[in-house]
């Protein structure tokens, strides 16, 4: 008697729970959230049980309704463990297309970020270096005078090369470090920087020096507007043709605008757009082994960067680097350059030309913790020319020592 009493209510019990499922099947089918689905299962399985098998659920707790529940499912209505795994397979396929949606997102973000945080902070922060700017420059007006800059033969100063063994000399004295980003004495070896051959080694018969403009509306306290050539792209064509005419070197200077999307200034993309069409160039002229990204800086308005050079109003320039690498997440791995420690070199090289000849022409060298398409060779500059507060022809002054500290750098002289 027992024995078929307990059979019935087992019997009952699994009724019971094939109705539940039916039900579960056709809520299954209805769009409501998942988590709701699932909780009223659950409470359909619990009270289920609970109602007609109340000692196996005291007895045994949750784990034997859960087993009893699988065994129902499993056994009795298979398909429907086939329906769930089929469910799960679509769920894994969406969730696996999420993420790889989301990493998209994520790098296109890093991207942006790259281009919106180009260039140094716009705080008009300036550090002209130690090895006494103030005297050297005066020294340099007293012996100069009105020479032409090109007749200038001897060093205004010079630093011993066991300067550079001193860390923090070089750090006060030639750079900036953002706070984006660090430098340490074993990641700048700045003796072996100084040392390191950055001669050109391609003769002029074939492009060696390519200029362009990532921020090609860049403009001065008293440019014209719709005039190209009072922006910094008729700055640059300046420089090309001093390096072409003065120093004998042959210059591809790219024009192309970056920072104009649909007619109105946008710079969230133009270091992409800039790296796309600068890449093309240098596949169609592989010889090129020099290329400088030439901007000017954003100061306060009541700030100017200006000095004398040969009794000429000069912009000061700035050289700049990024290193792919930020103190918060390490090594940019998205944003490679096989060329950092060349980069270093070569901005640092050119910094010491510029002390020796135009002590106050260049402000420290400033590091940032992105790249800046800085990879395309390893013979790249970033160069910041004046602000928007220089006048044009201020500008055009500092392209004349600009072009003689590169060509010195160049040759070796």
């Amino acid at each position: 008697m027992k024995k078929r009493k307990a059979e019935t209510v087992v019997t009952a019990g699994i009724w019971v729970g094939m109705a539940a499922l039916a039900v579960y099947i056709v809520i299954k089918g209805l769009a409501l959230e998942k988590s709701t689905l699932e909780h009223m299962l659950y409470q359909v399985q619990q009270q289920a049980i609970e109602m007609y098998l109340p000692g196996v659920t005291r007895e045994y707790g949750e784990t034997m309704t859960g087993w009893l529940w699988e065994k129902i499912e499993s056994r009795l209505l298979p398909a429907s463990a086939d329906i769930q795994r089929e469910g799960q397979e679509e769920t894994d396929q969406a969730t696996s297309s999420k993420i790889m949606e989301e990493n998209t997102e994520f790098l296109e973000a890093k991207l942006l970020e790259e281009n919106q945080e180009a260039g140094p902070p716009e705080s008009g922060y300036e550090n002209t270096g130690g090895v006494d700017a103030q005297s050297t420059q005066a020294e340099q007006a007293s012996t100069t005078g009105g020479v032409a800059e090109n007749q200038i033969k001897q060093p205004v100063t010079d630093i011993p090369l066991e300067k550079f063994q001193d860390f923090e000399f070089v750090m006060s004295n030639f750079y900036t470090v953002d706070k984006t980003t660090s430098m340490s004495s074993e990641q700048l070896d700045a003796p072996a920087l100084v040392q390191m051959d950055m001669r050109m080694k391609t003769d002029n018969s074939q492009p060696q020096i390519l200029i362009y403009h990532s921020h090609s509306q860049e403009e001065f306290i008293d440019s014209i507007p719709g005039e190209a050539s009072t922006t910094i792209v008729g700055v640059g064509e300046y420089l090309a043709s001093l390096l072409r005419d003065t120093y004998g070197y042959q210059v591809i200077h790219v024009t192309d605008t970056f920072d104009i999307v649909n007619g109105k200034l946008d710079r969230n993309q133009a270091y992409t757009y800039a790296q796309e069409r600068v890449e093309a160039i240098l596949e169609e002229n592989p010889s090129v082994e020099v290329v400088i990204d030439l901007h000017r800086d954003g100061v306060p308005d009541d700030k100017r960067l200006v000095t004398n050079i040969n009794g000429k109003e000069t912009a000061k320039i700035m050289f700049f680097n990024g290193l792919s690498r930020t103190n918060q997440n390490g090594e940019i791995s998205y944003l490679p350059n096989p060329y950092i420690k060349e980069n270093l070199a070569f901005s640092l090289q050119m910094m010491l030309e510029s002390k020796k000849y135009y002590p106050d022409l260049a402000r420290t060298i400033y590091l940032r913790g992105y790249r800046y398409n800085l990879h395309l060779r390893p013979k790249t500059l970033l160069v910041e020319c004046g602000a928007q507060t220089n006048t044009v022809q201020e500008e055009m002054n500092a392209m004349e020592p600009l072009a003689d500290i590169l060509n010195k750098v160049l040759t070796g002289s």
